[in-house]
């Protein structure tokens, strides 16, 4: 009887077994911390190098050098990600006031779409009407350019099982600068009508 006495109050290896049970969500909490923190480095990164890549975008000749420029901007997130999917774009306004605004239209039969043929001012010159006014490319002198780049890639630290996030992280850097006055900009738009 005395020895059962001893063994239901005997306190040895509680600290083993409480460990036991903490351990688990200690870990995911530290793996958690430690894929944020990469993914907001991997962030910064990228940011500062789209900043460098828009400003070298707004000079004369940079049409001819967007793929180095593109490069560079890939290069800086490879090095700290190898297995990383850059995607690029690029889309050029008249102001920045016109950034991701639609084209304007006269809306005749008031039903808030631009249809039956009414005429629409055709900012970006592609021949139909567009929900964002945006010129694919670097645009002219003068322009506002929006810089978008978008890196995918998978998670530094495995997890996303754990937890029910997606195994794939995606991070976009956004940036929008003035091209600088190397020439003359036709503003002029076209036009048209609506189909």
């Amino acid at each position: 009887m005395t020895r059962a006495r001893n063994l239901f109050v005997d306190r040895g290896g509680a600290a083993l077994v409480e460990f036991a049970l903490v351990a688990p969500v200690l870990l995911l909490m530290l793996l958690g911390m430690f894929d944020m923190g990469y993914n907001y480095y991997v962030q910064s990164q990228l940011q500062g190098a789209i900043q460098k890549a828009a400003r070298d975008s707004g000079i004369e000749g940079a049409h001819s050098r967007m793929g180095e420029i593109d490069a560079r901007v890939a290069d800086a997130v490879h090095a700290i990600v190898p297995g990383a999917e850059v995607t690029f774009s690029r889309k050029a306004y008249a102001r920045f006031s016109d950034v991701a605004r639609p084209e304007d239209f006269s809306d005749i039969d008031g039903n808030g779409t631009c249809n039956d043929g009414e005429p629409f001012e055709d900012a970006n010159g592609n021949g139909i009407w567009d929900e964002d006014r945006g010129a694919e490319g670097l645009g002219g002198a003068r322009d506002a350019v929006l810089y978008v780049v978008t890196v995918s890639y998978t998670r530094a630290f495995a997890i996303s099982a754990f937890i029910g996030m997606p195994d794939t992280f995606t991070t976009q850097a956004t940036t929008v600068l003035r091209n600088q006055p190397y020439g003359e900009q036709d503003v002029s738009s076209l036009v048209r009508n609506c189909g």
